[in-house]
């Protein structure tokens, strides 16, 4: 019968199993080693990267530090900044809080102010940037407390009424930013410098001032200095009008001028064209006008699309690594090495870092309570950003935006050294 005999089979089968499975529990097996994990590819954006800084002491400071910044959704560099400072030291040491977004909520900053006075362990409060309120916060803490440490960095209210109150202002130096950027293009190996702009730019002191400063240094340099008008892209034709205005013009540019061209435009939207163009060209790109390796760059060379939040975590040594890297590869495709440079930490974001350092050492005894310790201050920022960085007080004539605001020796302007990609 077929089926008796297929039963037979299988029965053999079975049987033979089960004597082979004996004998192998009886003879030992050699041991073989696993195989090598595969290699991963390494895919980490700078969304991914985490600080890799060691682990502090808990007491590293006594007390607490209290943040009040801008709010992610207008000023992410901002925030995330703060993030990572709130992750370095812990939750526990850093009291994060998030400045009203809308005008129409800056009562807000009222109960944010009255809750840290309130707090006899927050020894310091760091605010930054670009809200409104700083006088309003800085006045409800004082009404309280006379033992805090208050740090504005990037005010845009009053100054003097500011410097009267805080015990440190912190400001870009923009100003000093002038010379500075034609020295570096001159070190690029420029032998012309055009300084992009239009005339309602032109008519900000601040800005007025600077373009003056660098003028005279690219004549004490020997640079052939030009003034070349561009479209306000507040204008008729809007920003994208003059985005390609850019475009068609700086190949014109260099034409006439030469390979060794440096191109400084005033306007942060204007960024991006104007480095495709000069990359392109193979000119030269002393600094965007917020020096920082996140402005422009980025999307200019291909590294993020349009809107992407390439601003994540962005201060911390890991996400700024990891961009400069990605620019330098760029860079080296096309044969522009040693033609660019910008400030290794972005503008907006150094304050934040020199200023919580700077608090700490005050809290611990180290800074003196009354007045600014300079060098200690320059110090903050060198040991962050990796290349020397400068602090200087108001003068006499010192404006911040369009007013002339006059001498404090507790508000200090500060730039960093140049990173050449």
């Amino acid at each position: 019968m077929p089926v008796i005999k297929l039963l037979c089979r299988c029965f053999a089968i079975l049987l033979t199993l089960a004597l082979l499975l004996t004998l192998a529990a009886c003879i030992p097996m050699p041991v073989v080693p696993e195989p090598p994990a595969p290699a991963v590819e390494e895919t980490s954006t700078p969304q991914e990267l985490s600080p890799q800084t060691p682990p502090l002491p808990p007491e590293l400071f006594p007390g607490k530090i209290a943040i009040i910044s801008s709010g992610a959704l207008c000023f992410y560099e901002e925030w995330y900044a703060a993030i990572s400072i709130q992750k370095r030291y812990g939750e526990d040491k850093i009291i994060l809080k998030p400045a009203p977004e809308l005008f129409t909520e800056y009562d807000k900053i009222f109960d944010i102010a009255a809750e840290i006075a309130e707090d006899p362990d927050i020894k310091a409060v760091v605010m930054n940037q670009y809200f409104y309120g700083t006088l309003s916060v800085t006045d409800k803490l004082l009404e309280t407390r006379d033992d805090i440490f208050i740090v504005i960095c990037n005010p845009v209210e009053d100054i003097p009424d500011l410097a009267e109150r805080a015990n440190l202002i912190l400001a870009v130096d923009e100003i000093q930013m002038g010379p500075a950027m034609a020295r570096q293009a001159q070190k690029l190996g420029a032998e012309t410098f055009v300084h992009l702009s239009f005339p309602r730019h032109m008519s900000y002191p601040q800005i007025s001032k600077r373009h003056e400063l660098t003028r005279q240094t690219c004549e004490e340099l020997g640079l052939e200095f030009v003034d070349h008008t561009i479209p306000d892209p507040t204008g008729d034709i809007g920003m994208v009008g003059a985005q390609q205005v850019v475009r068609e013009e700086i190949p014109e540019l260099v034409a006439q001028y030469g390979k060794d061209t440096a191109f400084f435009c005033t306007n942060c939207g204007l960024q991006v064209p104007l480095i495709r163009a000069v990359v392109d060209a193979g000119a030269i790109y002393p600094q965007p006008c917020c020096p920082s390796p996140f402005h422009g760059f980025p999307l200019a060379l291909g590294l993020a699309s349009e809107g992407e939040n390439i601003f994540y975590a962005a201060g911390t040594q890991d996400a700024t690594k990891y961009i400069m890297d990605q620019i330098t590869t760029k860079l080296a495709e096309k044969n522009m090495l040693g033609r660019v440079s910008t400030w290794p930490v972005t503008a907006h974001t150094m304050p934040l870092f020199a200023a919580t350092e700077y608090a700490i050492k005050w809290i611990n005894g180290e800074a003196p309570k009354d007045g600014i310790d300079v060098a200690m201050l320059e110090q903050c920022m060198t040991g962050y950003a990796g290349v020397e960085c400068y602090a200087r007080t108001s003068d006499e004539n010192e404006t911040y935006g369009d007013e002339a605001v006059g001498e404090f020796d507790n508000w200090f302007f500060f730039r960093e050294d140049y990173i050449t990609f």
